[in-house]
């Protein structure tokens, strides 16, 4: 079911929005060269505690899950992208590091991911991680009353093919509200002017994410990682969107800490 917020909703929405960008430009912030994975999701875990946050993470099972997810922060590292499940690895020069993080404030949920690379970067993944960023600067762009899910589906896309990136559409965007993942699905790839409306309320974790030589994914035996199928390194970019009369509204923006 589709759910339209009130202005008092949505204003409601924003602890949770400047909480998620809190916690992911503080572990960005101290991710380097040596740090641990499983560090990170202590770090996470201890920002959530410290908050009166929960995860939406720890207990999450859906079907594509082998098992509840366990952690509270998905931490993807070079060929994998999405889903990362954290593990006792310590990052190395040049590692590309993808971070997803959910969270509820006082029941609302926001949903935010950043990509950047630890130590020596390789031009390419600078790119890759670019190409996502502009990505989702055009999805929010299209984000507006009026306009319909194929828009922001077709902007995405737009950014990725010509920057010569495949697009796969099995995950994508999602309403987000008291639970993490709601309709409607917001895939990379699309026709403008087609789908749901768009209307004043309706909010989005909008997530593009692309790997450098493919659009196949496959899952590691963990259960949860999704990694490529040919090995090639992945980069992804979230935010919570929230669509008003006024225009869109980034609620996990990260502009009042002072990073992008």
């Amino acid at each position: 079911m589709i759910e339209l917020r009130t202005p008092a909703e949505i204003e409601a929405m924003r602890p949770a929005g400047r909480f998620v960008a809190e916690v992911l430009a503080t572990l960005r912030d101290e991710t380097k060269v040596g740090t641990n994975l499983l560090a990170l999701d202590r770090r996470a875990h201890e920002m959530i505690r410290r908050a009166g946050a929960q995860s939406c993470y720890i207990d999450y099972h859906p079907s594509f899950g082998a098992s509840p997810f366990g952690k509270v922060l998905c931490t993807s590292v070079n060929d994998a992208v999405l889903h990362g499940l954290p593990f006792d690895y310590a990052l190395r020069d040049g590692d590309l590091v993808s971070l997803d993080f959910a969270a509820a404030v006082d029941g609302w949920v926001a949903d935010s991911a950043v990509s950047f690379v630890v130590g020596t970067a390789r031009e390419e993944d600078l790119s890759l991680i670019d190409t996502t960023q502009r990505a989702l600067a055009a999805a929010i762009d299209a984000a507006h009353a009026g306009n319909r899910v194929g828009d922001i589906s077709a902007a995405v896309a737009a950014v990725a093919r010509a920057d010569g990136y495949l697009i796969n559409t099995d995950f994508g965007g999602h309403g987000v509200g008291r639970t993490m993942h709601g309709d409607p699905h917001v895939p990379n790839d699309g026709k403008a002017g087609r789908g749901y409306p768009l209307r004043a309320g309706l909010v989005l974790a909008l997530e593009p994410w692309f790997l450098a030589t493919t659009d196949q994914l496959i899952t590691d035996p963990d259960g949860w990682t999704l990694r490529s199928a040919d090995g090639s390194r992945g980069a992804h970019s979230e935010h919570t969107v929230a669509i008003t009369d006024d225009g869109p509204v980034v609620l996990t923006d990260r502009g009042f800490l002072g990073v992008d």
